[in-house]
């Protein structure tokens, strides 16, 4: 009965004992078959044994043979010498730098002095924001360089001296971080995404010299160079073998065209000529010729051609940007039509059959909720009104972004159903009758329209009729954005602006500094601005307003030995932002980190390692939205408060009306104030109306970042609001105050408590 009992138990694990002692037999056995040749080319010593008979050598050594295109990764071993001292090793921060990848594709555009500031902007606002990195050479600058463009100026206009300077510039410094170059004139229209597409399919382990291909004039018959005029382009192995050679090719060879002389430098040092066609792919260009009709060229080289040339002028240009823009969007909209034909076809062969087809086809279908908790509320909508506001109240003016994203959807629903309906109706809108939106996070912002349209037949007939109509605005590609690697180790110099008013809060914001960042070593420094209004300053010998905050300071710097706070005295009536930032930015190097806190800030070291790592010098800087606590008083009317018992749960909320605090770098800053300086022309009265935010958002190409700040909570207090500065400021400084009092539940508490009272 026992050995009953146990077979019935082991019964269901039977199969996989035997799968095991099945595998466990065969890797044993394939392990004796493999064991001898194995030790014996791992373990004797000597060179390696010669590759079998009929084996390449290079297959012998671990390397791809002839005609292999992937390559077979080597283990290298780590080796020490001994004699030599141990040094720590230097790992890379990126694996992708570690491995020894590379960037795709460079591109070079030759300009001159002439065409910089017309064929050589033509060709920046049309192709630039397609390729990853674009530079400009030319001989001679002009005294103003364009907005946007990265210009090398070699000193000399001679073209084969400009080719020459070019090909050393580019193999110095990109020469190990690209596979592909691209080399074109600014009298080329080069379709950069099918330039683009182009080297994603060639291997990039061969000599590639690849583009319009040229016969020489009285040379060999054989031999060919690319047209520069249809650029060309060089792979990363070309280049390299072709650099030490380009001195040779300088003093040797003669010629008038840059692109000729390149063609037989490669060629008589290289052996390599120019090609049209490669591993499958072809370089298709297209000739212009004087008074084309591009709205009407429908030659199939045309349409496929992956370089147009000569371009004449910048109109001519953007003409042809329009012309090829259109010919991808036909495309892609044939395209999308052949896979959603197929999407029907596949789907009406599985088991939910066409029922299973999602609308709009190709789109994932709507989220499904699982609970109450997860469904997706719908936004109702006018063309005037939104009735789900972002302050809460039920009804605002539709305005802004939000406005032109219901305009848009309106005329794309009217364009699609006279696309449909043609010719037989024609529909025009009168009247939105009910709008709803909603962000779907699986397939992006869905619309349901309820339109009153009136149709129109070909007889001129007319009716009124009210349809409903739903849209979808998918969700695109998403985009990764490089950004500059910035580290958490940057110093942060804080700067506290204090007026009178705001000494009874000094004493806490410099015992959370002691013991957020003082304490903990952190690496931040502070500077104080004592603001003096003109009455206090003259009476500062007889009775200083600050002398109780100097007092904490010399206290601190007691405690802290190491540490100094210094001090900057100002006098005004209109404590200007920006004239505050004025002041110190003078005092502080180029270099720095600034902080731009307030009195009520309660500084920690997780802040401050936000505010490193999203401020970037000369490219973005940092506005952060700080949680500002309600009034106690209204939220919890007397009982323990929240913060009391833990510092995670506090009741307040984000204030978007606020920029007091900024991160930013006084190089970018002096940047920008520079520029404004030259726009307002000594109007300092200007300054008064503004903030650091709104000069960095006028007067600077830097990114703005501006996100909610857990991290930086500010304690409930009742700001005082300077009438002398604008309108604007006044006005935010009021609705913050106002909307830091308590949520609309904790206000409507207290109302019903204070009616109760009176009622009694």
């Amino acid at each position: 009965m026992r050995l009953g009992a146990f077979l019935s138990a082991l019964r269901p694990a039977l199969p996989l004992l035997l799968g095991l002692s099945l595998g466990c037999s065969l890797s044993l056995l394939r392990a004796s078959w493999s064991h001898s040749a194995a030790e014996e080319r791992c373990l004797a010593p000597g060179p390696p044994a010669p590759p079998a008979r009929g084996a390449p050598p290079e297959a012998g050594e671990g390397r791809p043979g002839p005609g292999h295109e992937d390559f077979r990764p080597r283990i290298v071993p780590y080796y020490r010498d001994p004699n030599k001292p141990y040094k720590k090793v230097l790992r890379t921060r990126y694996i992708q730098t570690e491995l020894g990848f590379h960037e795709r594709l460079f591109v070079a555009v030759l300009t001159s002095k002439a065409t910089l500031n017309t064929l050589a902007v033509a060709v920046n606002k049309t192709v630039a924001h397609h390729f990853p990195r674009l530079l400009y050479f030319t001989g001679l600058r002009s005294a103003k360089v364009p907005h946007g463009m990265v210009l090398v100026a070699h000193g000399d206009e001679r073209p084969i001296w400009l080719m020459y300077e070019t090909m050393n510039y580019i193999h110095q410094h990109f020469g190990s971080d690209y596979d592909w170059f691209y080399i074109m004139q600014d009298d080329t229209y080069a379709q950069a995404e099918q330039v683009k597409a182009l080297v994603t399919h060639l291997s990039i382990n061969q000599d590639v010299y690849l583009g319009r291909a040229e016969e020489f004039i009285g040379g060999d018959e054989q031999a060919r160079y690319c047209h520069g005029g249809f650029g060309y382009l060089l792979s990363r192995s070309l280049l390299l073998k072709l650099h030490p050679h380009l001195d040779s090719c300088r003093n040797e060879i003669l010629s008038v065209r840059p692109d000729e002389w390149l063609g037989r430098c490669i060629i008589d040092f290289l052996g390599i000529t120019c090609v049209s066609q490669l591993q499958g792919q072809h370089y298709h260009t297209y000739e212009l010729a004087k008074n084309t009709e591009l709205e009407k060229e429908e030659e199939e080289e045309f349409q496929a051609a992956l370089a147009v040339h000569p371009v004449s002028d910048m109109t001519l240009m953007y003409r042809l940007h329009k012309q090829f823009s259109r010919i991808q969007l036909d495309r892609v909209y044939q395209e999308i039509q052949d896979l959603q034909m197929q999407i029907r076809n596949l789907t009406a062969l599985t088991p939910a059959g066409e029922a299973g087809v999602t609308w709009p086809v190709g789109i994932n279908a709507p989220f499904l909720p699982k609970s109450r908790f997860e469904v997706i509320s719908w936004d109702y909508f006018t063309e005037q009104h939104l009735f789900s506001c972002p302050d809460g109240s039920p009804k605002c003016e539709l305005s802004g972004a939000s406005k032109a994203d219901v305009s848009e959807i309106i005329e794309s629903a009217v364009e699609q159903l006279n696309r449909r309906y043609q010719p037989l109706l024609r529909f025009s809108k009168r009247q939105l009758l009910n709008g709803y939106r909603r962000f779907d996070p699986t397939r992006g912002m869905e619309y349901t329209l309820d339109l009153l349209l009136e149709a129109a037949t070909q007889k001129g007939h007319s009716h009124v009729l009210a349809k409903r109509v739903s849209l979808v605005r998918p969700l695109s590609k998403v985009e990764i954005i490089p950004m500059p690697y910035v580290t958490e180790a940057t110093r942060v110099q804080l700067v506290l602006p204090l007026t009178v008013q705001d000494l009874d809060f000094v004493a806490n914001f410099l015992d959370m500094f002691a013991m957020n960042t003082l304490d903990t070593h952190d690496n931040a420094l502070l500077t104080l601005l004592f603001i003096y209004h003109p009455y206090d300053a003259q009476r500062v010998g007889q009775v200083d307003v600050f002398a109780g905050v100097k007092a904490m300071v010399g206290e601190l710097e007691k405690r802290y030995a190491e540490v100094k706070i210094p001090w900057i005295s100002v006098k005004t009536e209109v404590p200007s932002q920006v004239k505050l930032m004025d002041i110190v930015s003078k005092k502080h190097p180029v270099d720095t980190l600034f902080f731009l806190a307030s009195v009520w800030t309660e500084i920690n070291m997780e802040f401050l390692n936000r505010c490193r790592m999203n401020t970037i010098s000369n490219w973005q800087v940092f506005f952060p939205v700080h949680f500002q606590e309600f009034n106690p008083a209204l939220v919890y009317r007397g009982e323990q408060t929240a913060s009391s018992n833990t510092d995670f749960l506090r009741d307040g909320h984000f204030d978007r009306h606020s920029f007091a605090e900024a991160c930013f770098y006084n190089s970018d800053y002096m940047t920008a104030r520079t520029k404004l300086a030259a726009d307002i022309l000594d109007r300092d009265e200007v300054l008064e109306s503004m903030e650091v935010f709104d000069v960095f958002l006028h007067y600077s190409g830097l990114h703005l970042f501006r996100a909610v700040e857990p991290g930086l909570v500010q304690k409930y207090t009742l700001r005082s609001c300077n009438a002398r500065l604008s309108e604007d400021l006044y006005h935010r400084c009021v609705l913050s105050n106002l909307e830091g009092l308590a949520s609309r539940s904790h206000l409507a508490m207290a109302l019903f408590e204070q009616e109760q009272a009176n009622s009694t």
